[in-house]
């Protein structure tokens, strides 16, 4: 098992050249403290959930974490205390080490790290990065370190078992599921173009793939550079707001197995058709995004873009609310409002949300997998403990600007998420699939004019070659 460990690692190096991590200019990482009563609540709060001090032999310990960002820690140009983060510290004395690397180039230099005995612990976990890292022996199983039947995690048990396990193994700590992609819009653009408040329409059960539409071709104009969309992730939004994905993990049957005959991908396909055809999205895979005032999203301010759904742009820790105002609209005045993406008029009835895990891998390696452990609960805790979690939403409101509606559609879109109607999308950690499901899936945003049915024809063999064959490699780990 060690020597296919180590030919898998060294294949993973050989997928291009071997870069070392950047050398890029740090920012500077300083520590936010919280107020003296909350931190008193959070750390009284923390008795109830955490393990006692005095049981944890790994207190006092600096961890490394590898990757090309680094969301715990503080910048000087942050606002928000990262409260998993800051119980760590406080609680355990434990602390973070980061080790920065390229993104391009981050697995052929983990994988060298790895392979000289000198591995990080741990890595923030990203679905589009899972199974194909686990199976090539880059992380190793966290059940030694997690009990996913136990309170403090069993929320997050049906996410771990279902989608981030490999012959009955969990290869992430996950410590919550959010909303990804979620529609942001400006109210007043709304109310000038004498469109329905997406929100209210959602509340009547009456947000749908119409009504966007209808919207969509009424607003757009290329002439005068006004795009309906304006964002990366549409397809992604739209896809997986069916209740279905292109590809999905069955774990009854412990393989991953293609959707393309399922009638919602191609209503989805049909709808995106549209979308192209009758040029809603700003074209930014032809003309640069600088084009549209150099961010996703960008424009909405000026009436220039009406929908943006994407996964960063109400969450970015490192966006100020005046740097929203500048992209979006004033946020404080309730300019920017978010709502799920619409359903599938001809679906169930229900909305889906392709969804974001929080969480970590384990390293292998890893020199400290129990703080690594510890590290995962703390962030578990903030998220069940409603003192924690009533302390982020006033950070939220008081550092960037969130009204009480727009906290008010969040906690919706986050029940939603955790009933189970959940998507989660796995295209870059498919191994050699995931450039087949990128050409289907970005059909759109390419600009071809190719049907759903001819571009289904033209890749579903090949699709399927490339999961046979991961679903094998699955089978070769036991």
């Amino acid at each position: 098992m060690a020597k296919k460990i180590i030919s898998l690692l060294l294949a993973a190096i050989l997928i291009c050249s071997l870069v070392g991590c950047g050398n890029r200019k740090k920012r500077e990482i300083v520590q936010l403290t919280l107020s003296t009563e909350d931190s008193e609540k959070i750390l009284n709060a923390a008795g109830i959930y955490l393990p006692e001090v005095e049981e944890v032999e790994c207190r006092d310990t600096i961890i490394k974490l590898y990757g090309y960002r680094n969301d715990l820690q503080n910048y000087s140009d942050s606002e928000m205390v990262q409260t998993g983060y800051w119980t760590f510290k406080e609680r355990y004395g434990c602390d973070i080490e980061w080790i920065e690397c390229v993104f391009g180039e981050r697995w052929n230099t983990l994988a060298n790290l790895i392979l000289a005995g000198d591995s990080p612990d741990f890595y923030a976990a990203w679905a589009t990065d899972f199974p194909i890292y686990s199976i090539k022996g880059m992380f190793q199983p966290v059940d030694d370190y997690v009990d996913y039947d136990d309170p403090l995690w069993s929320g997050m048990k049906y996410m771990a078992d279902n989608y981030f396990s490999i012959n009955g193994k969990h290869y992430v700590f996950v410590t919550d599921v959010i909303a990804n992609c979620v529609v942001v819009y400006n109210r007043r653009i709304m109310d000038e173009w004498g469109f329905e408040d997406p929100a209210e329409l959602f509340r009547n059960n009456e947000w749908t793939w119409d009504k966007m539409m209808d919207m969509s071709k009424t607003f757009t104009d290329p002439e005068d550079g006004r795009y309906a969309f304006n964002a990366w992730h549409t397809e992604e939004a739209l896809f997986t707001s069916t209740g279905t994905f292109l590809v999905e993990y069955d774990p009854e049957a412990g393989e991953y197995k293609s959707n393309l005959d399922d009638p919602r991908i191609e209503r989805a396909a049909d709808w995106l058709y549209e979308l192209m055809k009758n040029e809603l999205h700003f074209p930014s895979w032809t003309i640069g995004w600088a084009m549209n005032y150099g961010a996703e999203g960008g424009g909405m301010k000026e009436g220039k873009t009406l929908f943006a759904m994407g996964p960063w742009y109400i969450f970015d820790e490192r966006r100020s609310a005046e740097e929203y105002d500048q992209i979006f609209g004033d946020i404080r005045g309730g300019e920017l409002m978010i709502v799920p993406v619409p359903r599938d008029p001809n679906g169930d009835g229900e909305y889906y949300i392709d969804s974001k895990i929080k969480g970590y891998n384990l390293i292998l390696g890893a020199p400290n997998p129990e703080a690594v452990g510890l590290l995962a609960a703390c962030d578990r805790f903030k998220t069940v403990d409603p003192t924690v979690v009533n302390i982020d939403r006033v950070q939220l409101k008081e550092k960037k600007g969130w009204t009480e509606e727009m906290l008010e559609m969040w906690d919706t879109m986050y029940e939603i998420v955790n009933s189970h109607n959940t998507l989660v999308m796995f295209e870059n950690g498919l191994g050699d699939a995931a450039p087949v499901v990128d050409t289907l899936f970005n059909y759109t945003r390419m600009g071809s004019d190719s049907s759903w049915g001819k571009r289904k024809e033209d890749n579903a063999d090949k699709l399927q070659y490339y999961l046979d064959d991961l679903n094998k490699q699955i089978r070769e780990m036991e």
